[in-house]
């Protein structure tokens, strides 16, 4: 017979075992990495220098070794020797170099003219002498070194020759002198020493500072200034297409786009501050010129900077040609200028502009387009929330005009402009929204991916998609892409590119027609924005307003069911759009109606039968369901005016405030399983739920509003894809009723109401669970047990005497034996809570009196004692946990 161990000691064996052959392992890993680095041969020493490819390489060893074992740790390696080398240097060159300057600030006048002139020249030209030999011998990182320590002499031998051969000469007019003489100086040395890298780049960082330096030397003009900015930007432009090496280029751009923006700036504040038209044409032309310096450089430039040139073109461009009319303009009518110098720019796309450039000229029409839209933001938004302050204040009275309705404090009269700026891009939007496929073919060129020569500058120059041009290669540009021989923005047609419609061959291409929609979308939303904020800014009289924004929303109503019914592909995002608009108007115009009961009458009237029109002509899917929980939500709130026009207090208008959630309930009936029929119940429900809140402060109409409750959600139960939710809500309304009513009655015996009810009740769910076994005991036996149990259970809590306690407690004990003998749920779970609380409510004055005599260290550590006890047990907790789970699951 075999002899089988018990659980704990099988487990202890499988542990000892499991420990024996971890140590084992660790043994057999550690003899392997030992036998690996025994066979494997020395690798062979390599010169010290840049050795790129051997990065990644695979170590040495034999063919097909074993990778090394996870955990092998091999020895480290000395560090190379150049490292070191250039450790040392570096201190060296620092510790000169502080010498050099502390003798020149400290120890400079303890020596006469001569010795200083000497020394100073004397230790300048060697250090500049020593790199030229010290390359000859390959010592290339010492030559940098003492190079370094040279720029910093001729930078001291500056500061001395204006400190004792010019000491009256003005100090900025010296250093541009200086600065020009310096990087002259450093030019030619780094052109004699090719090898160094550090002369060329100091050289172009001494070059941005003498003109600029000599301009306010000899007290220029602001504008002068800007000219001395952007003359050195161009030079450092230059230096950085055809300069030699990446320090050089890196310093070059860094340095020109610091002046360039430092010119920009200088030219757009003289033109925005310009006293008249004569006034901007001055700074008009040095934003030109630098448009134009802008534009030749990116004819040459890699893809990245040629768009940044063309972003920073196009942008000068706007602010000289729209800055001159601008000043001609009263201040808050400048904005027409700029936007339309920046529309005007959209003209390039029929210009032998380079395609990269011009791509950044659009990018720059579609920013300032963009700025002057969001210029008017604060006003929408405005004339949508504005009339949310109406809301402390309702029927008070119609105001005279639109603005006074809003209780905004923002200068109307300062955006008599934005109304146009949104008509006018709405306009845009919409005709290229019309004319979609005519825009695509004239902006072609710019969209089409070309081939490698031929993208980014003149013949020969490498195209912008091309490695030598900067940019990442153009995916299949020496042959077809994708392998299909077709470029990457042919569409599902031949011929049809993405932007026309067709489907992409590249995942993240975003078809023509989505961006078709997007256009017209932006167009419906501007143009809608417009309207409102044309209102508010003419100051339109009150009825006009509100008559004005219910017309919008019924034609952005219009608008969202015509598109929805279209079916085009990538035409949902203007109906969408429309929905959305049509959504938030409705909102801002039902609070502005709240000025006045006429008007909010008509207004929530009108929309409730707008939207129910919608709700009506639109097809099956999410824009029927919001258009018909719109409407709902317009007639409830039109059940709570009536109450307000009948004078009622809150409490009493409840009852009337459940008519909709009634005709919900009937029209859920009548669609059955119509997608809609769901929304316009949980709309109707809230509705409900409102008149519930309503009802709080009067609780014989609570206990009506519950009951009223009740009875709607019993109406729902009939039908059978409700019944699971509806039964039990419909239950547990007429329980919370009838508790309402009895704590309003001020009934101190419940049971002499709630017995009547739970008798008939218990009985109606015997008759049930006969006919139907599987039917549930809290279907059954919930309701009836719950209207006599929890009623006295709440009494029981606040009666001083010890009967009702008892007999409550002798109930709830018989009815959780009962749920236990016959595994019933809801009698095992009810009857366990009641006893359960009913004990708690008989022990609770002697367990205070208990904690009051105890030691207070003594319930903390009760506590830590109860959590061992249950961590040291914790899986066997865990599976009487699940056994009870699952025990009660299986009762009915």
């Amino acid at each position: 017979m075999e002899h089988v161990p018990p659980p704990a000691e099988e487990l202890a064996r499988l542990d000892r075992e499991l420990a024996e052959l971890d140590a084992r392992r660790a043994q057999l890993l550690t003899r392997r990495a030992w036998l690996l680095a025994a066979l494997r041969p020395p690798a062979p020493t390599a010169a010290p220098g840049w050795n790129p490819p051997a990065w990644g390489a695979p170590a040495g060893g034999r063919p097909g070794a074993p990778a090394q074992p996870w955990g092998y740790v091999p020895p480290k390696q000395p560090s190379a020797p150049r490292s070191a080398q250039n450790v040392l240097l570096t201190l060296g060159g620092l510790l000169l170099t502080v010498a050099a300057v502390a003798f020149t600030l400290v120890s400079w006048g303890s020596m006469g003219i001569g010795g200083r002139s000497a020394v100073l020249a004397a230790v300048t030209v060697g250090a500049l002498a020593v790199p030229a030999v010290l390359l000859r011998r390959s010592l290339t990182a010492t030559a940098e070194a003492l190079a370094a320590l040279a720029l910093v002499l001729t930078l001291l031998d500056a500061y001395a020759v204006h400190a004792v051969a010019a000491p009256d000469t003005d100090g900025l007019g010296f250093t541009a002198v200086a600065a020009a003489v310096l990087a002259a100086l450093w030019t030619a040395y780094g052109l004699a020493l090719g090898k160094l890298r550090l002369p060329l780049p100091a050289a172009v960082v001494l070059a941005q500072w003498p003109l600029l330096f000599g301009a306010w030397a000899a007290g220029a003009p602001a504008l002068v200034v800007g000219w001395a900015l952007l003359a050195t930007a161009v030079l450092d432009g230059a230096i950085a297409l055809w300069g030699k090496g990446t320090g050089v280029r890196v310093a070059a751009c860094v340095g020109g786009s610091v002046m360039a923006f430092s010119a920009l700036m200088v030219g757009l504040t003289l033109s925005v501050t310009a006293s008249g038209p004569l006034g901007a044409l001055a700074p008009g032309a040095l934003l030109l010129t630098a448009a134009a310096a802008a534009l030749a450089g990116a004819w040459r430039a890699p893809r990245g900077f040629a768009r940044a040139g063309g972003v920073v073109a196009g942008l000068a461009t706007v602010a000289a040609v729209g800055g001159v009319p601008a000043a001609a303009l009263p201040q808050d009518w400048g904005v027409l200028a700029y936007l339309a110098a920046g529309l005007a720019l959209t003209a390039v796309a029929g210009t032998p502009l380079p395609r990269n450039a011009a791509l950044g000229v659009l990018v720059a029409s579609a920013a300032v387009v963009a700025g002057a839209v969001a210029g008017t933001v604060p006003g929408v938004a405005a004339v949508l929330l504005g009339p949310v302050t109406l809301l402390s204040d309702v029927w008070a009275g119609s105001p005279e005009g639109f603005r006074s309705a809003l209780g905004s404090t923002l200068p109307w009269t300062g955006l008599a402009a934005a109304p146009v700026v949104l008509a006018v891009s709405a306009g845009l939007l919409g005709a290229a929204y019309r004319w979609w496929p005519s825009l695509t073919r004239i902006a072609a060129p710019l969209i089409a991916q070309k081939a490698p020569g031929s993208g980014g500058g003149p013949a020969g120059a490498p195209g912008a998609g091309t490695p030598e041009a900067g940019g990442a290669a153009a995916p299949g540009a020496s042959g077809a892409p994708h392998g299909t021989g077709a470029p990457w923005y042919a569409g599902g047609r031949a011929g049809a590119p993405w932007y026309a419609g067709g489907a992409s061959t590249a995942r993240r291409r975003p078809s023509g027609a989505a961006l078709r929609g997007t256009v017209g979308a932006g167009a419906a939303v501007l143009g809608w924005g417009a309207l409102l904020l044309a209102g508010a800014v003419l100051d339109v009289p009150y009825a006009g307003a509100v008559a004005g924004e219910t017309a919008l929303v019924a034609g952005l109503l219009a608008l969202a069911v015509r598109g929805a019914g279209s079916g085009r592909e990538g035409s949902a995002a203007v109906p969408v759009t429309a929905l959305v608009a049509a959504v938030a108007g409705a909102v801002s115009a039902g609070l502005l109606s709240l000025a006045s009961e006429g008007a909010s009458y008509a207004v929530f009237g009108a929309l409730a039968a707008l939207f129910a029109g919608a709700a009506v002509r639109a097809g099956a899917g999410v824009e029927r369901a919001v258009f018909a929980v719109a409407a709902t939500v317009g007639c409830t709130v039109l059940t709570g005016f009536a109450g307000r026009s009948l004078g009622l207090a809150p409490h009493e208008a409840a009852p009337l405030m459940l008519l909709v959630p009634a005709l919900t309930v009937l029209f859920g009936a009548r669609l059955r399983r119509n997608p809609v029929a769901l929304p316009v119940e949980l709309t109707g429900a809230l509705g409900a739920l409102v008149a519930v809140g309503l009802a709080v402060p009067d609780a014989p109409f609570l206990a009506l509003v519950l009951a009223l409750c009740g009875v709607l959600a019993a109406g729902a139960a009939v039908r059978p894809e409700r019944r699971p939710v509806a039964a039990c809500l419909a239950a547990v309304l007429f329980v919370l009723a009838t508790w309402v009513r009895l704590a309003a009655s001020e009934v101190s015996f419940p049971e002499a109401y709630t017995l009547p009810v739970t008798v008939p009740a218990l009985v109606v769910g015997f008759l049930r669970r006969r006919k139907d076994p599987e039917a549930s005991s809290w279907t059954a036996y919930g309701p009836g047990l719950a209207a006599t149990l929890l009623p006295s259970l709440a009494v029981a809590w606040t009666d001083p005497d010890w009967q009702r306690p008892l007999l409550l407690g002798v109930s709830a004990l018989v009815i959780t034996l009962l749920g236990a003998r016959y595994r019933l749920q809801a009698l095992l779970l009810l009857g366990g809570a009641v006893l359960a609380l009913d004990g708690l409510h008989e022990l609770a004055p002697y367990v205070v009196q208990v904690a009051g005599a105890l030691p207070r260290w003594l319930p903390p550590a009760l506590a830590g004692l109860l959590l061992l006890v249950v961590g040291a047990t914790y899986e066997q907790r865990l599976r009487d946990a699940r056994r009870l789970k699952d025990a009660l699951g299986r009762m009915r």
